[in-house]
């Protein structure tokens, strides 16, 4: 190898590193963005839901029948699946609506990664 393709091959790998520092800084800084929930009357500006439940598309306010409160638990009514009223699962709903978050595809499709519940009437 000639000197001067020695010195071009070592100058390569200063600059593929810091190529690789700023992506990774990218990639930690970047903020996690989540979508916002519809606007409603009692929030009119709408609210965001959390990253943890939602990867942009999973979470949609529900209608009506949909999530029905029952002793075991809230059951999605087209899944019928039953979440506990304990599950960590299940979250207070800013706007009082029922809001469900769930997988769109795959294995999981149709299970729940979160539900957002209204205050529960006694």
């Amino acid at each position: 190898m000639s000197a001067a393709s020695s010195r071009s091959a070592q100058a390569v790998h200063p600059a593929g590193r810091l190529l690789f520092s700023l992506f990774a800084m990218a990639a930690l800084t970047a903020p996690a963005l989540a979508h916002d929930a519809k606007p409603s009357p009692v929030l009119p500006q709408g609210w965001s839901y959390p990253f943890a439940c939602c990867a942009n598309y999973d979470c949609r306010t529900t209608h009506s029948g949909e999530v029905l409160e029952k002793p075991e638990g809230y059951v999605i009514a087209g899944t019928g699946e039953v979440v506990p009223m304990t599950d960590r699962r299940v979250k207070d709903s800013p706007d009082g609506e029922f809001h469900w978050c769930a997988h769109q595809a795959g294995l999981d499709a149709g299970k729940t990664i979160c539900l957002f519940v209204p205050p529960r009437s006694y």
